[in-house]
């Protein structure tokens, strides 16, 4: 019996250096997360500092292979406080490792395209876009709307706010939509710094181009300050240095900003990662299927097999992308932890 419990105080030990140990691989940030376990289970904010500690380490990847390298989340504007309440303690090593925020229909598109927003719900999220807003972080809002006068409104909402916009015509951002409406101050300016921006694209569906030249041809044609795009034209078909670099001018000769669409809380079937024997033996991060979004299934994204996917792995998503010599990436689906925390 001594010698089961010396095993298991010695085991205990070295899973105790083991977790020390990777945990050094990261930067600190201000509330250290917890592996929960029987004796100390699961923190309230459990979820939120494992997605908050994610993206810090994605930044911190990326920024050492290059400074200038532009980190942008999308949605889970919680994570800007440690508690995730509106008057919580500022994460402010989380609000350092990124460059701005991208937040879907702050004033149109909840809950349907081309619907107000409720007046709450837009208080509640300004309530923490403003403070990373105030922390040097760019806001860049796209609301899904098709009308005249509400695009009009929301445009003009954003001009007020000092936030970079754009309105998405149709909810699937398979649409250029200079047609519909003006670039929201369109410019001929460089565009140094992501806080420069007046305006963005955010464009991720491509059907309508049967070719990635006339996809790019499409994009270099207009004036837009940012490009959010995907990383690919098709499922194998991965946009190249010298297709980045060309979309880098606007068509006015301004430089712009061209941003990688990259999503850490879902796993998508049709990316290059995705092994068709998951369908049968799943691996231990793969969780549900998003019923709004048919092959996107939810990710237990604290788990490092996923997280060597994303970040690690030489062919990883983000090295992949650093590859191509994107300005940054936006990072989506970063509400993920509200899925777990239900």
């Amino acid at each position: 019996m001594k010698d089961m419990l010396h095993r298991g105080f010695i085991f205990s030990v070295l899973m105790g250096v083991f977790f020390l140990t990777c945990s050094q691989t990261t930067q600190e940030f201000e509330e250290t997360v917890m592996i929960p376990t029987e004796e100390a289970p699961l923190s309230a904010t459990y979820y939120k500092d494992e997605m908050r500690a994610f993206v810090i380490e994605i930044s911190r990847y990326a920024k050492e292979k290059n400074p200038e390298f532009s980190i942008i989340p999308q949605n889970g504007i919680e994570l800007v406080t440690l508690d995730g309440a509106e008057e919580g303690v500022l994460a402010v090593d989380y609000l350092n490792a990124i460059d701005g925020h991208g937040q879907e229909s702050l004033w149109y598109g909840d809950p349907r395209d081309n619907s107000e927003t409720g007046n709450s719900r837009t208080r509640y999220l300004l309530s923490y876009l403003e403070k990373s807003q105030a922390e040097g972080n760019a806001i860049l809002v796209t609301d899904y709307c098709r009308t005249t006068n509400k695009i009009t409104t929301s445009i003009n909402n954003a001009k007020e706010k000092g936030f970079t916009h754009f309105v998405a015509t149709e909810r699937e951002l398979n649409v250029i939509p200079t047609e519909a409406y003006d670039i929201p101050n369109e410019n001929a300016n460089d565009i140094v710094k992501l806080t420069d921006a007046k305006n963005h694209l955010f464009f991720l569906n491509y059907s309508a181009y049967p070719s990635k030249t006339a996809l790019l041809g499409a994009l270099q044609a207009t004036n837009y300050d940012v490009l959010i795009i995907d990383v690919f034209f098709a499922t194998e078909q991965q946009f190249t240095v010298e297709d980045i670099t060309a979309l880098k001018t606007k068509a006015n000769g301004g430089k712009r900003k061209v941003i990688a669409y990259m999503s850490i809380g879902e796993a998508e079937d049709y990316r290059f990662y995705w092994d068709n024997n998951w369908d049968f033996e799943p691996p231990v991060w793969l969780s549900e299927e998003n019923p709004d979004w048919p092959g996107n299934f939810k990710v237990k994204y604290w788990e490092q097999d996923w997280q060597n996917t994303i970040i690690y792995n030489q062919n990883s998503y983000l090295n992949l992308i650093l590859s191509s010599q994107f300005d940054g990436v936006y990072l989506d689906i970063i509400d993920a932890f509200e899925f777990f925390e239900d």
